[in-house]
């Protein structure tokens, strides 16, 4: 899973999916809808590679998040985030990340972090079993000692 070209924009929802670059911009793709538009220098643009989320001891990549997230639901989506209490909310993400640190992480920030997962998990754009092949792999050709 590459989080590298997926883009969170500030001020405009959903994740964008950078296509492109221009002179003073990025063209960007939005995964709701599909239309390209550009973002300029005054958007404050983050890619969910350099996202993590606090815990009691260290970030965790928001990619580990999503991949706690997926576990958790059987690789299928959570039901309605945006619906939900915000105490059943805080239970659900301590399941998920046990260690997360309840006073620096909002429940609009869990709630998103949901939302972001359902949409990545719609568009096919989460990929877990690539990673630990290639870590069971990796293992396997080091050298015994």
């Amino acid at each position: 899973m590459d989080l590298s070209k997926i883009l969170s924009i500030s001020g405009k929802p959903g994740l964008y999916l950078m296509v492109g670059e221009a002179k003073n911009n990025l063209i960007v793709e939005s995964l709701l809808d599909g239309k390209k538009i550009p973002s300029f220098a005054h958007d404050r643009v983050s890619t969910l590679k350099e996202i993590s989320v606090y815990t009691e001891t260290d970030d965790i990549a928001l990619e580990t998040v999503f991949k706690n997230i997926s576990e958790f639901a059987n690789g299928k989506a959570i039901d309605s985030p945006k619906k939900l209490s915000s105490e059943s909310i805080k239970e659900m993400f301590a399941e998920i990340l046990p260690d997360y640190d309840r006073d620096a992480v909002y429940v609009s920030d869990i709630k998103k972090i949901l939302g972001w997962y359902n949409l990545l998990l719609d568009k096919e754009l989460l990929e877990f079993n690539e990673e630990e092949t290639t870590e069971n792999s990796e293992q396997e050709n080091k050298p015994e000692k």
